[in-house]
């Protein structure tokens, strides 16, 4: 069978060891879906596929041993997947658009962890709306909180829920137990003063340890969403590096409007001979200059008064 192994990516499959067979990716944008389209992917999978299922490391599925010329009937089975995660579409009943953009991750959030700072899910949704379908190669995660669960710091955008912790010290009952908590499980950003406990505003992390330690609800956190976003960590052969902070107490709209800036900062200054295609923002912005990507990234976008921005900005990794 002749086939256009670039179309067959671009829809989403993925060329196998196997010959004559492709695997189908389902993209979970968030990792979190109903489980009544855990049937569909099993109906696949047992009708077209090799009656396996690969759970993927960013929280997708992968179908193998689906032969090429069964992958317009997964697609049609796979419609009600596609529309029941809300992904964008081209054309209904023909599969996913691209499959550049890498599925979106994301921590359960604070729909189910305490220690989340905000709903990880639906923001990882909202920038699926935003950002899908797509060719180039993008990765993005979500993490509630600076425990970072999801290791936000390997993608190329990694988002860190915060909260802006507010003290009521008529509810405070001198107990000290936000003060040890913020000193044995996060960066001691609070000491104790006349028997109240005083925030180091520049050291503290938005963790919200606080919060959660305090018998009386004397801390609370913030009603307004907060973040901190980190950018360009990266794996592979070369040059491997932990993605680094830049803002500090940004907004969900900036974040938005930040990633799809770098899109375009992106199809600007691209190799064309990079392998496959592809080439990693990192590598781009070693070429082009950190104060270009910034130029471009941060166009029309109007940071909260209270974010941090660092500057300059300086990171390592290994070289070889």
């Amino acid at each position: 069978m002749d086939v256009n192994t670039k179309k067959l990516k671009k829809n989403a499959f993925r060329v196998t060891k196997v010959r004559g067979e492709a695997a189908s990716r389902v993209r979970v944008p968030g990792g979190r879906m109903d489980a009544k389209y855990l049937s569909v992917i099993q109906e696949i999978a047992d009708k077209y596929g090799n009656g396996t299922v690969h759970l993927t490391i960013r929280q997708g599925f992968e179908i193998p041993g689906i032969p090429y010329e069964k992958m317009d009937e997964v697609n049609q089975m796979l419609q009600p997947v596609i529309e029941g995660m809300g992904i964008n579409q081209e054309d209904s009943g023909t599969g996913y658009s691209a499959s550049g953009t890498r599925n979106i991750m994301a921590c359960v959030g604070n729909s189910m962890c305490p220690y989340g700072c905000y709903d990880t899910t639906a923001f990882a949704r909202r920038m699926e709306k935003e950002i899908f379908p797509n060719d180039l190669h993008f990765k993005v995660c979500f993490t509630g909180c600076s425990n970072d669960c999801a290791k936000v710091r390997m993608h190329d955008f990694g988002i860190i829920g915060m909260t802006n912790p507010s003290f009521d010290s008529n509810r405070c009952v001198s107990c000290s137990a936000c003060v040890k908590a913020c000193k044995k499980k996060s960066v001691g950003a609070l000491s104790p003063s006349n028997y109240r406990p005083v925030r180091d505003a520049q050291k503290c992390i938005g963790c919200g340890e606080c919060v959660l330690a305090c018998p009386n609800m004397a801390w609370q956190r913030s009603q307004k969403k907060y973040y901190k976003l980190t950018i360009f960590g990266r794996t592979g052969k070369k040059n491997p590096r932990m993605g680094q902070d830049w803002i500090k107490w940004i907004d969900e709209d900036s974040i938005i409007k930040i990633v799809k800036n770098t899109y375009d900062y992106v199809k600007e200054y691209i190799d064309p001979n990079a392998p496959g295609g592809k080439e990693h923002i990192g590598y781009i912005v070693d070429r082009t200059g950190f104060e270009e990507f910034k130029k471009w990234a941060l166009k029309d976008v109007e940071l909260p008064e209270c974010a941090e921005v660092v500057s300059p900005m300086y990171w390592n990794g290994i070289k070889y």
